[in-house]
């Protein structure tokens, strides 16, 4: 088993995320991250201490006051109002709509916020980060709406639906004001599952309530996610493209480093050398290094010729993506923060700013969606080649090679929906960070979007993944007629090749018939499936990169 990770020792990374969402890796706090939250926590104790004192106390943002626009009106004058103020908080911002989020997203968001507390400026108690620990490990799984995120402010609506769980009034509640969550793979109210998982629902107190609500924290888990997805999707694709210019015959000459060198972009280079590694000993590619093309002109089309040159700077701008998602993962994000021991010369150390304006992580999303769309387009018109007679360089139309023309349609639905994927895409791909729509009285009079943009961002990565899934079935399909067509055995494959296409011939299905060569037609959608969840399994990406090692 693997040991837990320990939070407020060091920054984690997204493989840190993936491994607590995913894999269910414990989490528990380390004692440095005890003493940073304690220092916050003190001070707003100290200042609760004054309010029930009877002392003359200053408005103090989230503490003694109302929200928004209604901040300014009154400042409450006793530590249980503060308290109160944070569950009305929780239950007036629980109010959100549609389908109930994935239950990594809502995990990854729980840890970031969990991550978020623990910089210690946000004056929240070990009690709160151990609460959100303990649902993690046992399985407990706030139902979180997908809509209502602004991303500024905070992700306030998702993020209210996870603390409408995990606490309680003070003077007690109805169970239906405890929320919604999932264990066990079962629906119940929040009292039921934390109940069944034997978490006691925790009493917020001063600020406490905003802390949890006013951070990136989901739009965040989408994003992240996302990359995650986005970065095997990418390697994936260098894979299906390999197979379809092997299986198309294409020219070596496109891959020769020095090109690419001359150009001087890492993504554009590393590419590249990806490729030349997963063609490297076929006997159907047309020239090389070393080796000079016998085809004249050796130029294949765009979506052969410029791999390295649309597929680079996908692998750039993730990289880029990636700094600014792990960035946030580790960052503060509510507001006021509490900066208690520092700031000297003021006595007041709650500082109002904007941290939770996310759009950092919008950019990031919006980014993300624009590069992953062009890992679709570009697979896509490889697909419509491999389909087509007159550009396959002499493979069956459709890639089926019927006793009688016309009877199969073969793989000509694949590229129909592929188009369709690809479509909805350039739809999705559209900039959520570009729009902006004002609230609470024109208070909060620009937002980000970022929680939308990591939706749409989800989305697309889960639309291309289906793409190269169908590339790696019909370039499958092309390499063996392919072979067929020259009369040659399978070593005349580049090793990766071989490798993939044996590897999903000998898997199944999701209807449990194999995926086997196509010499007429069968119903595809089972194939699909299975193929699609090879792609992002990492299945395909594992098996290449053994046969080339």
């Amino acid at each position: 088993m693997a040991t837990a990770l320990e939070l407020g020792s060091n920054p984690i990374n997204l493989e840190d995320l993936l491994a607590v969402t995913r894999q269910r890796r414990q989490v528990t706090l380390s004692d440095s991250a005890r003493a940073a939250m304690r220092i916050s926590e003190d001070w707003v104790a100290g200042f609760s201490a004054q309010m029930d004192s009877g002392e003359p106390t200053e408005a103090v943002y989230s503490i003694n006051t109302g929200f928004g626009s209604l901040s300014g009106r009154q400042a409450f004058k006793s530590s249980a109002q503060a308290r109160d103020l944070s569950r009305r908080l929780v239950i007036s911002n629980a109010a959100g709509v549609g389908r109930h989020l994935d239950e990594e997203v809502v995990r990854a968001a729980m840890l970031i916020r969990a991550v978020s507390l623990t910089r210690g400026y946000s004056a929240t108690r070990a009690e709160v980060v151990e609460t959100i620990f303990a649902m993690l490990s046992r399985g407990v799984t706030p139902a979180v709406p997908e809509y209502g995120s602004l991303g500024a402010s905070g992700d306030l609506i998702p993020l209210a639906h996870m603390a409408l769980v995990m606490s309680r009034n003070e003077a007690g509640e109805a169970e239906i004001d405890s929320g919604e969550a999932y264990f066990e793979g079962k629906l119940m109210s929040g009292v039921a599952a934390m109940k069944a998982a034997g978490i006691e629902r925790i009493v917020l107190g001063p600020k406490e309530g905003l802390a949890l609500l006013n951070g990136t924290s989901f739009s965040t888990a989408q994003t992240a996610l996302a990359l995650a997805d986005a970065e095997n999707l990418l390697a994936s694709a260098e894979v299906a493209a390999a197979m379809s210019i092997e299986a198309l015959m294409g020219f070596g000459d496109a891959f020769i480093p020095e090109l690419h060198e001359a150009r001087g972009h890492a993504g554009q280079i590393r590419c590249a050398a990806n490729i030349r590694s997963l063609l490297k000993g076929s006997g159907l590619i047309d020239g090389g290094v070393g080796c000079d093309p016998k085809r004249q002109p050796p130029q294949d089309a765009y979506s052969l010729r410029c791999v390295p040159q649309v597929l680079g700077p996908v692998r750039d701008t993730l990289k880029f993506i990636r700094g600014i998602v792990e960035t946030e993962i580790n960052a503060a994000t509510d507001n006021p923060l509490i900066f208690a021991d520092r700031l000297p010369g003021r006595k007041l150390k709650a500082i109002s700013g904007g941290n939770f304006h996310a759009e950092y992580v919008a950019f990031a999303a919006d980014f993300l969606s624009i590069v992953v769309t062009e890992i679709g387009n570009i697979a896509e018109r490889r697909l419509f080649r491999l389909n087509d007679g007159t550009l396959n360089r002499g493979l069956p139309d459709m890639l089926v090679a019927s006793e009688h023309v016309g009877m199969d349609c073969g793989y000509m639905l694949p590229q129909y929906l592929a188009a369709a994927l690809v479509s909805d895409c350039k739809t999705l791909a559209h900039p959520d960070s570009v729009d902006s729509i004002p609230t609470c009285s024109n208070q909060e009079d620009h937002v980000s979007m970022a929680n939308n943009a990591g939706r749409h961002a989800r989305q697309i990565v889960k639309n291309i993944e289906n793409v190269v899934g169908i590339e790696i079935l019909m370039a499958a399909q092309a390499l063996e007629l392919r072979l067929f067509e020259q009369n040659a055995g399978h070593h005349v494959l580049a090793p990766a090749s071989r490798a993939v296409l044996q590897m999903l011939r000998s898997h199944a299905a999701t209807d449990g018939r194999p995926i086997d060569h196509l010499t007429q037609d069968v119903v595809l959608y089972p194939r699909l499936h299975a193929a699609t969840e090879l792609v992002h399994s990492g299945a395909v990406l594992t098996t290449a990169t053994l046969a080339i090692r």
